[in-house]
């Protein structure tokens, strides 16, 4: 299985090692599969008898032929430890009626992150040897909130690697911010800049496609990658999860095999959802994906109008990690729906004008798998409050984003029409404790994190083991810089 770019006409291809270790494209471009493997309704059966490390090795070993199958199951055994994720990784919860909540939450630091995030490191360590490189790689990350979390309890003391994370210094939740300023590890380094998560993306962009700073970097024995879902090593393992909560649905009797579900995904980054999409492409009984967007609901006017554009407002919302205005991703789905040559000129209008429009064949094909909806922070507040008085269901900030969305989809249907609809639940709801809490009909504490306690203590739930204590950690990184200084910043680091 070989890579070649969104952007790249001439199909240049690359390996799997070679793409995870370099991230991004030579052009700029994201790295895609040059065809996608077939999925057949006797794998899908086979992989029910089987646990998840298991499904997730079948399942990348269709991607990354050039690791071995002893390769994969080690890692992925390693990745989806019960020391990491208690109970086993990826549950699939019903909530409610035709309604079910995929649980990515599970992991060290209580965000969906954690199933590429605990995998993906190990990847790119065998593809430093298998590139045969000599230089150590050099991670820059640019979060939201939970991948930057995620990413550097990943990446922490693993060895010829070094990770630096950059985040909006208001643009995360207090629990997110105090988990990244307390990270331990050797290797880390953690940064907040004044902006927003587009002007922490923009920045690593930058660094990527600075030539003087590649040979800088080099000359101080660093490579650059990234742990951002525009690395086919991060995207490619959150395939699995789809297939997996599949596979549950048939041992639970939910569905025959053959018969089709709805996903719905809370996404500003477009990456999650899209991996549904290439599970689905590669034959996963899926039938409609629908994109759940906060208050800025970029994603739901593209996918209604076929315009994508930028020059708006950006809000700050209960659900900090989808405040995103360029969704990386979404070039991934332009490129197999339009073509590289259509995908770059879009991509180039969006650099210079901040806005694109895709023609209206390519409009019509991204209709027929995607819908968009999306809730304002009333609606987010009233969709937690309304689950767990109803159904006794906790939902984080995002979570009820895509439960609001996932219940006007389906007020479109016929009763007949009615599929299982999987939700993704992307975080534990003490992520967003003080949110969630006053979701319910309570007064914020003053404290953020004594929201934790009183959340606890009204729903009578646990706090999951990654926020026990999080007050009581030592900060080590405190410090916030504009974004032009981002390069500097790395430089001085390494």
């Amino acid at each position: 299985m070989m890579y070649q770019s969104t952007r790249d006409p001439s199909h240049k291809k690359y390996t799997a090692a070679e793409v995870i270790k370099m991230g991004l494209a030579p052009d700029g471009g994201l790295f895609i599969p040059e065809s996608i493997p077939t999925l057949t309704g006797d794998e899908i059966t086979a992989l029910c008898k089987d646990t998840y490390p298991v499904r997730a090795a079948k399942i990348l070993g269709k991607f990354l032929t050039d690791y071995t199958h002893e390769e994969l199951l080690s890692d992925c055994e390693a990745a989806y430890a019960e020391t990491s994720f208690p109970g086993g990784a990826a549950p699939l919860v019903h909530v409610h009626d035709n309604i079910y909540s995929l649980e990515l939450w599970h992991g060290p630091t209580a965000a969906f992150k954690d199933m590429a995030l605990q995998i993906m490191p190990r990847l790119l360590s065998r593809a430093i040897v298998k590139t045969g490189e000599t230089r150590d790689a050099l991670i820059l990350v640019a979060t939201s909130g939970d991948t930057g979390k995620a990413a550097l309890e990943g990446y922490k003391d693993i060895d010829r690697i070094k990770i630096m994370v950059f985040y909006p210094v208001d643009g995360v939740s207090r629990v997110q911010k105090l988990q990244m300023a307390t990270q331990t590890g050797g290797n880390v380094n953690v940064c907040a800049i004044r902006g927003n998560f587009h002007d922490a993306q923009t920045g690593v962009k930058k660094i990527f496609g600075d030539a003087e700073m590649a040979k800088k970097l080099n000359q101080k024995g660093y490579v650059l990658s990234s742990a951002n879902s525009i690395n086919w090593g991060r995207l490619a393992p959150q395939i699995v999860y789809y297939v997996s909560a599949y596979c549950d649905l048939l041992n639970n009797g939910t569905l025959k095999m053959g018969e089709t579900m709805d996903v719905c995904v809370p996404t500003g980054n477009f990456g999650n959802i899209f991996a549904g999409y290439i599970a689905k492409l590669m034959g996963l009984p899926v039938r409609h994906f629908v994109c759940a967007s906060n208050k800025n609901n970029i994603l739901t006017d593209f996918l209604k109008t076929g315009t994508y554009d930028r020059n708006r407002s950006f809000h700050l919302t209960m659900s900090p990690s989808m405040d995103i205005l360029i969704s990386s991703n979404l070039e991934r789905l332009l490129c197999l729906t339009a073509g590289e040559e259509r995908t770059a000129a879009c991509m180039e209008k969006l650099k210079n004008k901040g806005a694109y429009t895709v023609d209206a064949d390519v409009l019509a094909a991204i209709k027929e798998n995607f819908s968009g909806y999306f809730a304002d922070e009333a609606a987010t507040a009233a969709t937690i409050k309304a689950y767990f008085d109803s159904y006794g269901y906790l939902a984080d900030t995002h979570t009820a984003v895509a439960l609001s969305s996932a219940e006007q989809y389906v007020a479109t249907l016929d009763t007949s029409d009615i599929r299982p609809m999987v939700v993704d639940s992307t975080a534990s709801p003490y992520k967003f404790a003080a949110d969630v809490y006053e979701s319910l009909g309570h007064t914020q504490p003053s404290d953020p994190l004594a929201a934790l306690d009183e959340l606890a203590a009204s729903t009578g739930t646990e706090i999951p083991y990654p926020l026990r204590g999080l007050g009581d950690r030592e900060v080590r990184f405190t410090r916030v810089i504009d974004a032009e200084e981002m390069p500097a910043a790395v430089l001085g680091w390494c």
